[in-house]
């Protein structure tokens, strides 16, 4: 369940160093998802500090316009879409640039086989999964932004971590939070971890109120700046509960010792208990590009353009326990936890399809977790061996859960 790569110990203690970025060769990054809003984000961050960093590799799937646009600026070496279709525009508009075109889901894996000295995975979903892995087999510096990838197959990855001496970071606010403040050094030490939800738009809404809500209310959400699936996982909570499975891979700790609390202002972004009575917490204003400020530069910081933190501003931080009544889905996700085997991929695969039935209109938003739940009855729970496996699991799970969106 540790994160893998060098020691940890080693990795906490700061034994671990590198040249300075004055003195360093650029850090040679690929980006996988460029144009979601992960990837917009770390390229963001990488055009502030130009001479620090050079492009490998962007992937997208189908906005080719943007993906262009970032492979022009940055001088990528390779630019890769997702959709095969959109092959023809790319390569137009990437010509006479000396940038590399490449289209197909086999070519944006491909893509996270280049060498790299750090590649974001921030592709969305399952879709990310065989990326991921590839990234990982380079044995280097692997940002997850993609929880579903250990949802799905979290003892596959971490065996791949292990075998190939990659290093994993999170680049989840609540993951990186935590990495931020856990003593690797003493994990017997750590009393619980606890995972903070800001509880989405629809924090205060009755049932009778959700029950009508649109895809256009679901997506606003009140602190952070996310792509569609992910802010409707927010909304109904569903992404705390892929947290919550993520979390258990990332860090060594029992699943009894994961917990979530509700805090509106999203400044405490997680929390560590340890058995003396502390706490620690990281806390910063809610802003993507400090966590992948984060990994980025790691185990070095480096500037970021995140307005900063003034609690006197702030004012007030509240906290309250998750209404498992009103946000049926974590309830499902830790379920899914304490189930094991097949049923965090299962719940994963149910979550992508009710989501996508909702924001196309075809669900009502409370049926979300209701796919889920019945998709969790009814789906597969043959036994996981291998990627294929998860693959074809997967792949059973989605049928059963589109089966129920048909309205």
């Amino acid at each position: 369940m540790a994160l893998g790569g060098p020691d940890p110990a080693a990795r906490r203690s700061g034994r671990i160093r590198t040249e300075s970025a004055a003195s360093a060769p650029p850090r040679r990054l690929t980006i996988l998802g460029a144009t979601g809003s992960i990837g917009r984000s770390t390229l963001d961050l990488v055009a502030r500090e130009p001479d620090r960093f050079a492009v490998e590799a962007l992937t997208a799937h189908r906005n080719v316009a943007l993906l262009i646009e970032q492979a022009r600026e940055t001088g990528a070496r390779l630019a890769a879409i997702g959709d095969p279709a959109l092959y023809g525009e790319l390569k137009e508009g990437l010509a006479g640039t000396g940038v590399e075109a490449a289209a197909g889901p086999e070519a944006v894996a491909d893509a996270a086989s280049r060498p790299a000295d750090w590649v974001m995975a921030g592709i969305v979903g399952a879709a990310g999964l065989e990326p991921t892995l590839r990234a990982v087999r380079q044995g280097t510096v692997v940002a997850l932004a993609n929880k579903e990838s250990l949802v799905c197959a979290g003892d596959f990855v971490q065996a791949e971590v292990e075998r190939c001496g990659a290093t994993l970071l999170p680049v989840d606010s609540e993951h990186n939070a935590i990495f931020q403040v856990f003593d690797f050094d003493q994990p017997e030490r750590v009393a619980r971890i606890v995972l903070t939800a800001s509880g989405g738009p629809f924090l205060n809404w009755s049932l009778e109120r959700m029950a009508a809500a649109t895809p256009a209310e679901a997506v606003a959400h009140p602190n952070w700046d996310m792509g569609a699936k992910i802010s409707v996982d927010s909304a109904t909570l569903m992404n705390k509960g892929l947290e919550i499975i993520e979390a258990w891979y990332l860090f060594p700790v029992e699943k009894d010792r994961i917990a979530v609390v509700v805090h509106p202002e999203s400044v405490v972004h997680s929390m560590v208990d340890y058995v003396d009575g502390s706490t620690l917490a990281q806390m910063g204003t809610p802003d993507m590009r400090t966590p992948i400020a984060y990994t980025l530069a790691w185990p070095e910081r480096m500037v970021a353009p995140s307005a900063r933190l003034d609690l006197t501003e702030t004012g007030t931080l509240t906290f309250e326990g998750p209404d498992f009544m009103r946000f049926p889905a974590l309830r499902l996700a830790f379920g899914a936890l304490d189930a094991g085997g097949a049923a965090p991929a299962v719940l994963n695969a149910a979550n992508e399809v009710a989501v996508a039935a909702f924001l196309e209109g075809r669900i009502p938003f409370l049926d979300i977790a209701a796919v889920v739940e019945e998709t969790l009855a009814r789906g597969p729970q043959h036994p996981i061996g291998s990627i294929e496996d998860v693959l074809e699991l997967d792949g059973a799970a989605r049928r059963v859960a589109r089966a129920l969106t048909i309205q």
